[in-house]
This record gives C-alpha cells, sequence and structure tokens, in this order.
C-alpha cells in the first residue's frame, strides 16, 4: 500500500467532547471502521464503543451535560436534512430526541445541566429560521422565534434560564448581531456592531460563563479589525473588552472553574494557547509544537487537551499534562513534508501562500494550486492527507491564502464582495506568477484544483484564466450560479445574497459575472468534476447545467458522481476520488505517478 493511501486509512481521532457534570464521560469522531462515525469513551474504565453506524458516516453529535445521553443529527445520506435522535451513553437503542419537531437543516444545539431543557435551532426553505425550546413542564417543543434571515442557537446558560443566539435580521450573513433571550422567548438583551456605521462588525456567541446564577458571556467580536474575545454581563450591560494584543484571530473558551479562559491564537496560518487569569489579567503562553492546533478544551483539573499537526507530521491529540490522550490502535500515517511561506505582492495586499514540494526536488515541478474552500476559512500548517498525495506524486502543492479568506483581518475577509470569484483569483494568479519566475512551477503542467468553493474557483479560473492552466480538477463546485442559489439550503441563500448584494433577480449582472457557466465556453484545460449527488451546498443540478454545455461543445471533461453530500465520510470513497483526479492529471499531463 502506498504511503499516499496509508494516510487515508489511518485511524483517527477528533478531539474528544466530554460531558460539564460527568467529565470521565467523553464522545469523539473516529474513522476506525472505514467510515467516520461517533464513538462513546469511559475515561474511568477505559471502554470505548461505536454509538453510530451508517453507510454514509456520522460526525454531528453532543453529550447531555449529565453524561446520561448521547445526541447526534440523522440525515439522510449526507444531506444535512433531519432530525436529532439520542442514545444512552452506556447504549441501547435510538429515540427521538425532540418528538414534536419536523426534519430541517440544523442551527444550533443547547442541552439544559436539568436533563430535560433542550434548545434546538431549525433552518428549512419554508420557515427560513425558527428556534424551539423544551422544558421540563412542557409537553413538546414550543416555538420561541423565527425569522427569515438566518439565526441560531448559540448557548444555554448554566442555570437554563438565558439563550444566546446569532441573527442576521439586519440581512447581512456575514456578520451576525447577538440576542439574548429567556426560555419563554421575552428578550433580556441585545448586541449588535452593524448598526450604525458604513462597516459592519460581526460577533459571535462564545460561551456563558460555566457557573452558577453567572450571567456573563463570552463573545467573539470583530471591533479592532480582527476576531478577539470579550466578556458581556448580559444583566448588567457591563462589557469586559480583554484587548490582549495579540496580532491574529482570537478565540475562547471558558476554564471549568470560570475564573480563566482558554485562549486560542491563529496567525499568519500557525496556531497556539494561552491561558488568560481574571483575577491578574494575565496571559500565559500554553506550550505546544509549532503547527496548527485545531481545537482544544480546558479540563476540570485544569489541564488542556488539543488537536495538534503540522503540514509534515500527522494529527495527534495532546494534553499539557504530557502525551497523547487518545492514541488508536493500528497503522500510523507516514509523514509529509513541511511547508514554505511566501508572500506575495498582490492587487489586494501582500498575499500569504504555503508551498510544499517533493524532498530533494528542484523546479520547474509539475504544480497543483490547492485552493481551500469557505470562502471564510484559511489553509494553515496542519497535515492534510490530498496535498501529501500530490507531494508523493512528485507535484509541488501550492495553498493560496487568498482575499476573502480568514485569519488575516477582518477587511481581508470582508473583500470578498460583490466581485465574488474573481477577486479570489486575482490573488491566485498573483500567486501562479511567482510559481513560474521563481523556477517552482512547470507552466505547461499546471493544475487548479478545488473543493466546494475551491472547486468553485477552479471552473471559474478555468473560463476567466484560459491559458493559465493546464488541467481542472473541481470537487463538489458550484458551477451554475443562478441555479446553485434556487437549489442550495436556505442559509446558503442568505450567504449568497450578502456576498453578491442581492438575489439572482435583484443583481443578474452580478451572478453572472461570477458564475463559472458564464464562461465555459471558454475553456481549455481537461476539466474533471466530482459531485456528491445528495449535495444541499452545491447541488447537482447546476453541476449537471455545465457539463452539458462542456458537453456539447466536445470539450474533454470527465465527470463522477457519488451516493453522498457535501463530501464522503468514507475512507474508500476518498481514496476511489483521489486515485481519479490523480490518474487524470497523469493522463493529461504526461507526468508518472
Amino acid at each position: 500500500m502506498p504511503d499516499w493511501e496509508k494516510r487515508f486509512r489511518a485511524p483517527r481521532v477528533s478531539l474528544p467532547d466530554w460531558a460539564e457534570d460527568a467529565p470521565e464521560r467523553s464522545l469523539f469522531v473516529s474513522n476506525a471502521t472505514g467510515t467516520y462515525e461517533l464513538y462513546a469513551w469511559d475515561r474511568t474504565t477505559g471502554t470505548q464503543r461505536q454509538v453510530t453506524d451508517r453507510p454514509n458516516g456520522t460526525t454531528d453529535g453532543a453529550l447531555s451535560p449529565d453524561g446520561e445521553w448521547i445526541w447526534w443529527f440523522d440525515d439522510k445520506d449526507g444531506d444535512e436534512f433531519g432530525v436529532w435522535l439520542r442514545q444512552p451513553f452506556g447504549g441501547g437503542a435510538d429515540e427521538p430526541a425532540v418528538p414534536g419537531l419536523d426534519a430541517s437543516y440544523p442551527a444550533g444545539l443547547a442541552l439544559g445541566r436539568d436533563g430535560a431543557t433542550v434548545v434546538v435551532g431549525r433552518s428549512t426553505d419554508e420557515d427560513g429560521s425558527t428556534i424551539h425550546v423544551v422544558r421540563p413542564e412542557s409537553t413538546g417543543p414550543v416555538e420561541v422565534y423565527r425569522h427569515r434571515e438566518s439565526a441560531g442557537v448559540g448557548d444555554l446558560s448554566y442555570d437554563g434560564t438565558l439563550i444566546a443566539m446569532e441573527h442576521t435580521e439586519h440581512g447581512d450573513a456575514m456578520h451576525s448581531a447577538l440576542r439574548v433571550i429567556r426560555p419563554d422567548g421575552s428578550t433580556v438583551a441585545e448586541l449588535d456592531d452593524t448598526e450604525g456605521g458604513t462597516v459592519e462588525l460581526g460577533l459571535e456567541v462564545l460561551g456563558f460563563a460555566p457557573v452558577d446564577g453567572d450571567t456573563r458571556l463570552l463573545v467573539g467580536h470583530q471591533r479592532r479589525g480582527r476576531w478577539e474575545p470579550m466578556v458581556w454581563d448580559v444583566a448588567s450591560g457591563e462589557e469586559n473588552d480583554l484587548a490582549l494584543g495579540l496580532p491574529g484571530d482570537v478565540s475562547a473558551e471558558w476554564y471549568p472553574d470560570g475564573s480563566a479562559l482558554l485562549i486560542s491564537h491563529d496567525f499568519e496560518a500557525r496556531g497556539e494557547l494561552f491561558r488568560y487569569d481574571f483575577a491578574s489579567g494575565g496571559l500565559v503562553r500554553i506550550e505546544t509544537p509549532a503547527g496548527s492546533v485545531s481545537g482544544a478544551t480546558a479540563r476540570p483539573d485544569g489541564s488542556v487537551e488539543y488537536m495538534w499537526s503540522s503540514a509534515a507530521q500527522p494529527p495527534v491529540v495532546r494534553s499539557t499534562t504530557g502525551g497523547v490522550v487518545l492514541d488508536p490502535p493500528g497503522m500510523k500515517a507516514p509523514k509529509s513534508v513541511p511547508v514554505e511561506d511566501v508572500w506575495v505582492d498582490g492587487p489586494g495586499g501582500r498575499i500569504h501562500a504555503l508551498v510544499q514540494r517533493p524532498e530533494g526536488a528542484s523546479g520547474p515541478l509539475p504544480t497543483i494550486f490547492e485552493v481551500h474552500g469557505g470562502p471564510t476559512w484559511h489553509d494553515s500548517d496542519s497535515f492534510a492527507a490530498g496535498p501529501a498525495a500530490w507531494v508523493d506524486h512528485g507535484y509541488a502543492v501550492v495553498r493560496v491564502n487568498y482575499r476573502g479568506s480568514t485569519g488575516y483581518g477582518r477587511e481581508w475577509t470582508d473583500a470578498l464582495k460583490h466581485r465574488v470569484g474573481l477577486i479570489e483569483l486575482e490573488d491566485i494568479a498573483a500567486v501562479r506568477e511567482w510559481a513560474v519566475t521563481s523556477g517552482l512551477a512547470d507552466p505547461a503542467r499546471l493544475v487548479l484544483s478545488g473543493g466546494s468553493w475551491g472547486g468553485y474557483l477552479t471552473l471559474l479560473g478555468l473560463g476567466t484564466q484560459p491559458d493559465s492552466w493546464a488541467v481542472g480538477l473541481a470537487a463538489v463546485p458550484v458551477a451554475d450560479y443562478v441555479t446553485a442559489y434556487h437549489d442550495e439550503m436556505e442559509a446558503l441563500k442568505a450567504m449568497d445574497r450578502t456576498l453578491l448584494g442581492g438575489t439572482p433577480e435583484e443583481v443578474p449582472e452580478r451572478f453572472a459575472a461570477s458564475s463559472p457557466l458564464t464562461y465555459v465556453d471558454d475553456v481549455k484545460a481537461p476539466v474533471y468534476i466530482s459531485a456528491g449527488v445528495n449535495d444541499p451546498r452545491c447541488p447537482i443540478r447546476q453541476i449537471d447545467n455545465y457539463v452539458d454545455r462542456l458537453a456539447a461543445r466536445g470539450a474533454t471533461h470527465e465527470v463522477y458522481r457519488y451516493d453522498a453530500g457535501h463530501g464522503s465520510l468514507v475512507v474508500d470513497e476518498r481514496i476511489k476520488q483521489v486515485a481519479l483526479e490523480l490518474e487524470f492529471a497523469e493522463r493529461h499531463l504526461g507526468t508518472e505517478g
């Protein structure tokens, strides 16, 4: 078995979640069976058991605070539309978690410490966003919120008397406002950074203080041009701006006793952790290796567990007490090569790119531009089996954190409006020029590739920059923006209205300018497209429209459809898709595997 395949097959685990009032009970995700599923872990006995077992996998789950129940979201073959079920922690039959609620897209979940209070966020095309509360005395779920725009459940206070929610009633799906309500739906407090100015700023719920009767809410804000935490007392209205002085995006969560915060700092594609103490106001670094921290949690004993990896080193769940928290049995993923940081001057400022090349290789090399999805996401110095596979096959890999990416400040992220897709491709083109002129990339063997939003940018780039790319590989892409808008889930409709300034009927020229279908007849490179037939984010009909146009003019293309949603949770399927992409590129570039 080649190393690239081993990296996909090697057993992996997620950072374990744990029950607030039963911290010895944990829940995590693993691919141990060949499909990503939920697992329960009793830390006292060491017992682990598989909770879910579905053909297309399961990753959305939660533990009740008392540790008695595991909640998991039951959709159909990856379509993300379903209901919450629950199962006893020790095992047993699944049962409807909230009888009386019909299927929907999920929009947040909060479980009360009393074992009976539940807050469920839902989204449907018909109802928009709704929030429902189940209380011990109620006979079923009670609707406490409804709006056409996107909204969702943030958190439930420790004593179950306050609900924090995010909403976009103002119509900007990229910048949420906050509202705190009681379980009866009455409003306690509002926080909105989108009002009274030309610049709209976002807010996010990070969590209530884990102390009975404590009305402090940890909030993320963008008031200084990047994400930072503050503490908002929703009863008094007092705001404690922490002003930590860190240069990158900062998130936080409470230590279990409420006396400190676990700070996660993301800067220039690397992550690090700190502890902030309220009493002293001191910020103390928590030592972690250089690389990326993709998740962290503070335990009741004060230790911190975190998921760490780098481009060269596979992911591992570590603890500040020393050692590895979860080490699944079986083969270990082979290492890859480290990334090099490249900064390129672009039309909107300096662009950060991450470059990997085969060890000892000199250019010019066949080079693949792996474009990240999101678009509000960014590539980091973290382990990824896909790019590593291309390196193993002799390619240089370039990943670009284009305008629209997170991690480089609010202005960089918010630059992605109205000229959607075209802005990102300007940055990709600038880095492409660097890759060729520096001698890294062979201009005749350049591949543009990506999944989701990265797949969209791939198709758009092949049409708007037809002489720049030799091959295109697009996974679960937006291909026909107008049809995608009409068929996609409601929350994504709201995001597209924000990005483009309206609906296809209101701003048809913007949708046309940003749609790959507009430029399909200009595509010169061979195109490979993979798509999930149940995908609610990049639905299949709009991909078929694009493929039909390619076929009508005899353009070189291949399409692979598979029975899942927005990507697959089945290891064999992931390996098959990478193998098909490698083979397609090899066939059209003349490279050797």
